[in-house]
């Protein structure tokens, strides 16, 4: 970890500054005879150190390196300088009679290997027997982002982060790592903060270390839910010190990164005409007397901002860190935005000798102004969501008629409301408050055991109302407005006991963890809605004057885990390292005979660098080989699905409404978790005094007793649920992880360093129930096949499924092995007869594609010289298809459409084309025309970062100002012909995590990536 250090050092000394300064050296009042200068620099290039923390010994008195390494302080005739720096070896002065002391300082291999969190833990990164990765807190506010998880993206081999939903302000984050380990179960990975497991992740300036825990040994303490992948949270404490007060104001203009180039009034109505003679129509297409460009009037700057200020401090007896945030996004969509207060607050105490106490305290209070984007088609928004509505809607048409009201697609297709009547008439707003309390005691039993406790509570209630008014002729006006108002309520108390042992035998260190921990959960949600309002003034908060009353709901679930769990580590001779972790749990979602399950794992790791064998000057100056094994599980499942269950309905009886029950589903006693079963092989070196580190990875996942909906139960059973959950189905994913750190230059006032990773995933299908295909759709529900991806045995999840797309019909004899749909001319599409039938049927349908990435990669390159360092990273995936619903509608001939494909379609004068005749015979059809290449290279993130020189901070009395300029989403390279290739449709089977586990690579209507440029101004005192 010698690199990681010297980058702090070196890299626009951001980060050597932050951290020394949360020391909080101070200064007391002491008699003091003469003052005392020099410089400090590294012994291994003479370059100047910035930050060293130059003391003088048994005294608070002292002071810190500047940007130049020069020091100045105030000092006795016989006293004693201490100089010392994290990764050096710590030097000692007698002042004498000197008034000059420059010093040089060693390189500390042992104080360079890095400590990293574990859970329950901590330990040596060298030391570290499994898969984690760490990312540094400089990269997580390397550019504004709402969550730290979207920091995450490209940071982590193994690790694909994307939003729910583009640049919506305020959606959900998606992470997998390593892969999709599930089908019907999430898969997203267990977050945990300061050690409360389910945590709410903290702004990003709050974090002090994030760990990335993959395989099963580094993930196996937290048992049945660690199949997913741990991401730990570590928020900043308190040092010892004066008090430190830090100003974080960051400004950001944005605008939508892409956009489609579409027909204008004069252009669609040639497309119209086009359509009608192909279609043999002789009326001509009514051309209206507008020229609306709906991209222009959803579009439109949208801007960010964050404003953080912090306090941390703190004694011998007791420090403290908190911290106040303000965000507030302005969304590119026209009535859109999201806005959060938050605090935290870290206390610790030193009680007594040997107990220390402490408490987290978290809270957020965000509220979001949505727009309907995600859309499956239905009448109650619209028709559809905003952003295909821009796409699909008539450039002829004006926003409001004569009358004022606002326009509707009338003239062709279905009518539909238009895309800004939707964005602005339509409320749906979203207030989500979050509260978490966490408070420890550690107590020291003896000198090498302790126990600590911890007790954690936590609540969020989140409150929707949504309310379409009656000026939206297709959504609300033929009920008089529509509202609705939805409240969910979770709550959450963690208590968690555990003991650590710690002692050396002979040449190995032991410790030994056990532990025990309680963890219930309870949400409580209602649902309550109404038509046919006098007034839409009040929006959705009169839903008691609605003249028509839709039927409420309202539901209360709890569940509870309750874990025992131990592990030993075990070096020896600073060469041999073993990790053993087992973990029982039980879980109250699974049944009687299945609610408890037991998981193990181990690890071997073996620090050949450390043998006696090893060359001591070879180019390799750290090596080590690591395996593991272990079984993790899943339990992300809604409760109660292993219970005998009845449905209400209504019925009628002599003529009355009657309430009525129906069976749901049957009991199911053995329904229990999905086990991941994990192998992973690492390999870690550093070369050329760890000026370059390496990391490989190999693993393999099988995620056995998968939950699977079987809808093979007979409907003369009776039961209304056609998916009831049971254990059948095997998936496996593997793959490889590379990670690679280069000190590439460090000359003079100069560096530079890179970071890159590059993780490949391959999944597989290895059973399923009876090994029949399960098909699902991601289609809204107004497209013409209701099957549009695959899960088969043998192949990769999420395939797509549609017609093999052959080229355009020429005329005359068909291509051998083809066909056109019934009727079909010449211009109209042609698809391969796969069952040589004579034509094309739903026994057609292939796998016409892949969503999968081969590999996905990100790469850093930091710059710094003297004041100025320069950030530039690019993110990045190769392979992996995209279905692009777009092109589907706007293909179909009763919406606008691209000018590429008016210019190309195939006619009678233009026959070397592969699209099809305007007004074709398709029918909004999945095949494989539509399958296009998703692989990316993205520019995220350039910053250029300046730091005010320390004869100017002086002068402020300030300890520190930084300033920076950066750019994000600036360029992106890819083949793509949609709006961005990171896509995450959805579909009419869902939105959120869970879906996402099949339903990938589908591009309909989603909330465009922002391109944004930042303002950053950082102030320590």
């Amino acid at each position: 970890m010698k690199l990681t250090f010297l980058q702090k050092r070196k890299k626009g000394l951001k980060q050597a500054a932050l951290l020394f300064l949360a020391l909080g050296i101070s200064t007391v009042s002491l008699a003091f005879d003469r003052s005392i200068t020099g410089v400090v620099t590294a012994s291994e290039d003479n370059t100047p150190m910035v930050g060293v923390s130059v003391t003088i010994k048994g005294t608070t008195n002292g002071t810190i390196t500047d940007i130049d390494g020069k020091y100045s302080l105030n000092s006795p005739d016989n006293g004693t300088l201490v100089f010392s720096f994290i990764g050096y070896t710590t030097k000692e002065v007698a002042i004498g009679n000197q008034t000059l002391i420059n010093v040089s300082l060693d390189s500390d291999s042992e104080a360079l290997d890095e400590i990293v969190v574990v859970g329950y833990g901590a330990r040596r990164k060298s030391d570290i027997t499994g898969a984690v990765s760490s990312v540094k807190s400089e990269e997580l506010t390397a550019f504004p982002v709402l969550d730290a998880a979207q920091a995450l993206q490209g940071r982590a081999a193994g690790v694909v982060v994307q939003s729910n939903n583009g640049g919506e302000p305020g959606a959900p984050i998606n992470i997998k790592i390593r892969g999709n380990t599930s089908i019907s179960a999430n898969s997203s990975p267990l977050i945990v903060v300061d050690g409360f497991v389910g945590g709410t992740m903290p702004q990003p300036n709050d974090i002090q270390s994030l760990e990335v825990l993959k395989d099963a040994s580094a993930t196996a303490i937290y048992g049945s839910r660690g199949s997913n992948g741990v991401v730990l949270v570590t928020t900043k404490k308190g040092r010892n010190g004066k008090l430190t007060v830090e100003l974080n104001s960051t400004y950001s203009i944005q605008d939508v990164a892409n956009r489609l180039d579409l027909l204008n009034a004069d252009e669609f109505a040639s497309y119209q005409n086009q359509i009608r003679a192909n279609n043999d129509i002789s009326t001509p297409y009514p051309q209206g007397t507008a020229d609306t460009d709906w991209q222009d009037q959803i579009y439109k700057s949208g801007s960010t901002q964050n404003h953080q200020v912090s306090f941390s401090g703190g004694s011998d007896k007791m420090n403290f860190y908190a911290s106040g945030n303000y965000f507030n996004q302005d969304g590119i969509v026209v009535n859109s935005g999201f806005e959060r207060a938050t605090f935290l607050t870290n206390i610790d105490a030193q009680a007594t000798k040997k107990l220390k106490l402490g408490v987290n305290l978290f809270g957020s209070r965000g509220t979001k102004d949505g727009v309907t984007t995600q859309s499956d088609g239905s009448v109650t928004v619209g028709g559809d969501d905003v952003i295909s509505l821009a796409m699909r809607f008539a450039p002829d048409k004006p926003v409001q008629d004569s009358n004022g009201n606002f326009t509707t697609n009338d003239a062709i297709g279905d009518e539909v409301d238009n895309p800004f009547a939707v964005a602005t008439a339509r409320v749906d707003e979203t207030t989500i408050n979050n509260f978490r309390s966490n408070v420890y005691a550690n107590y020291d039993i003896l000198d090498n055991l302790t126990f600590k406790t911890t007790l954690g509570l936590s609540s969020q209630n989140l409150t929707r109302g949504v309310y379409q008014p009656s000026t939206l002729k297709i959504t609300a006006s033929g009920v008089g407005g529509r509202a609705r108002i939805t409240d969910a309520q979770r709550a959450t108390i963690l208590s968690e006991n555990y003991l650590t042992y710690t002692n050396e035998i002979g040449k190995g260190d032991l410790t030994l963890l056990a532990g025990y921990s309680y963890q219930k959960n309870t949400t409580k949600a209602f649902s309550s809605a109404g038509t046919g309002f006098l007034s839409d003034a009040f929006s959705y908060y009169a839903l008691g004057t609605a003249t028509g009353i839709l039927q409420p709901s309202s539901s209360l679930s709890v569940v509870e885990i309750q874990s025992q769990f131990g592990r030993v580590n075990y070096d020896f001779d600073d060469r041999y390292l073993l990790t053993a972790t087992v973990r029982r749990d039980g879980a109250s979602n699974f049944a009687a005979n299945r609610k408890y399950a037991i998981f193990p794992s181990a690890a071997i790791g073996w620090r050949i660098s450390n043998e006696g064998f090893f060359n001591p000057d070879s180019k390799i100056s750290n090596l080590k080989l690591r395996a593991s094994y272990g079984v993790t599980g899943n339990p992300s499942i809604s409760p109660y699905q292993s219970l005998a269950r009845v449905a209400s309905l209504y019925a009628s009886r002599n003529g009355q409404t009657v309430f009525a029950i129906t069976p749901d589903q049957p009991a199911n006693p053995d329904l229990k978790w999905e086990s991941s079963y994990q192998a992973n092989v690492g390999l870690d070196m550093g070369l050329i005094n760890n000026r370059i580190n390496l990391s490989l990875d190999y693993y393999n996942i099988d995620t056995k007793d998968l939950i699977l909906g079987n809808n093979g139960i007979p409907e003369y059973f009776g039961f209304s649920n056609d998916e009831i959950l049971t254990n059948l189905g095997e998936i496996n994913n593997r793959g490889f992880e590379i990670s690679l750190n280069s000190r590439n230059i460090v000359e003079g006032d100069f560096t530079w360093s890179t970071d890159f990773n590059l993780s490949k995933n391959k999944n597989k299908v290895v059973s399923l129930i009876n090994d029949a295909d399960l098909f699902g759709n991601a289609a809204p529900s107004y497209f013409s096949h209701d099957r549009s991806y695959v899960l088969r045995v043998g192949e990769e999840v999420g395939l797509f499924w549609g017609y093999q797309y052959a080229g355009v019909y020429q005329g005359g004899d068909l291509p051998a092995g083809t066909q056109t749909l019934t009727g079909g001319v010449a211009g109209d599409p042609l698809f391969t007869d796969t069952d040589g039938n004579g034509e094309i049927t739903e026994a057609d349908r292939t796998i016409i594609g892949n969503p999968n990435a081969n590999f996905t990669y990100g790469f850093t390159n930091n710059f710094s010289y003297k004041n100025f360092d320069l950030n530039v990273f690019f993110q990045g995936s190769q392979g992996g298809d995209i279905f692009n619903m777009t092109n589907v509608q706007l293909n179909n001939g009763d919406a606008n459409t691209t000018r590429d494909y008016f210019n190309n379609a195939w006619s009678s004068s233009n026959t070397d084309t592969d699209q099809p005749r305007v007004g074709n015979n398709s029918n909004r059809e999945i095949s494989s025309r539509f399958v296009e290449d998703g692989s990316y290279l993205r520019l995220k993130n350039v910053a250029l970062g300046y730091n005010l020189p320390t004869r100017i901070t002086d002068k402020l009395k300030v300890g520190g100002v930084r300033l920076s300029f950066s750019a994000q989403n600036l360029l992106t390279f890819t083949k793509y012909s949609g709006l961005d290739p990171e896509v995450n449709y959805f579909g009419a089977d869902g939105d959120n995590n869970t879906s996402s586990n099949t339903i990938q690579g589908f591009d309909f209507g989603n909330y465009p990536t922002v391109k944004s440029f930042s303002f950053n101004l950082n102030v320590k005192i």
